[in-house]
């Protein structure tokens, strides 16, 4: 199973980025790489590592992974979680980055929940919508979860377990029509096994 976590700062991907886009993509990949660093401030993932990490690993699969090369989905998976977990709307992603990649942020950004709604549930949910995604929506998601399953050893194992089981159930499904993400998934499905609920 291949890991992709060598690109954990903008240098260390602004090179493998030159190789592969046109410098007006690059550019644009480097806005929204700025504008999500700014946004997200000093946020830690759940290991203490700073937040833009994981950013920059979906972008990492995206690209040196899954042979992504649009600006926009690349943009999108930079922002995916501003409007989630900052104040940004997505108004102002729109006017910052364009309708498209404000619309793909969308997709991947779980609703808050109504008064007396359970965060559970809009979870829930929300992942039985993805199916419905555009597909550039669904190419930001499976490279938003891979990050993030990748180096799911690092929590504690009853995360892991549910972390697994849900990822199952909802994302490799959705892995199933991009051929790249169906290998990756099957292949971390695999490493991951001894996860599965007996």
């Amino acid at each position: 199973m291949e890991i992709f976590t060598s690109w954990h700062t903008w240098d260390a991907a602004e090179p493998g980025l030159r190789q592969r886009l046109p410098p007006a993509a690059v550019a644009a990949v480097s806005r929204a790489a700025t504008f999500a660093a700014a946004r997200h401030g000093a946020q830690q993932r759940p290991t203490g590592a700073p937040y833009t990490e994981h950013l920059l690993e979906a972008l990492e699969v995206l690209v040196r992974g899954a042979g992504v090369t649009s600006p926009a989905v690349l943009a999108a998976a930079l922002l995916h979680d501003v409007v989630e977990d900052t104040p940004c709307t997505l108004d102002e992603l729109a006017a910052e980055f364009g309708p498209e990649v404000a619309t793909l942020v969308g997709w991947v950004t779980i609703p808050d929940p109504a008064p007396g709604q359970d965060q559970a549930a809009v979870k829930q949910e929300y992942l039985r919508g993805l199916p419905r995604a555009p597909r550039d929506a669904v190419l930001v998601k499976l490279a938003d979860r891979a990050s993030n399953v990748q180096t799911l050893r690092n929590l504690p194992l009853p995360r892991q377990r549910a972390y697994y089981a849900q990822t199952v159930e909802f994302i490799v499904p959705l892995a199933a029509a991009h051929p790249w993400f169906a290998r990756w998934y099957q292949a971390w499905q695999h490493e991951f096994a001894d996860l599965a609920e007996n």
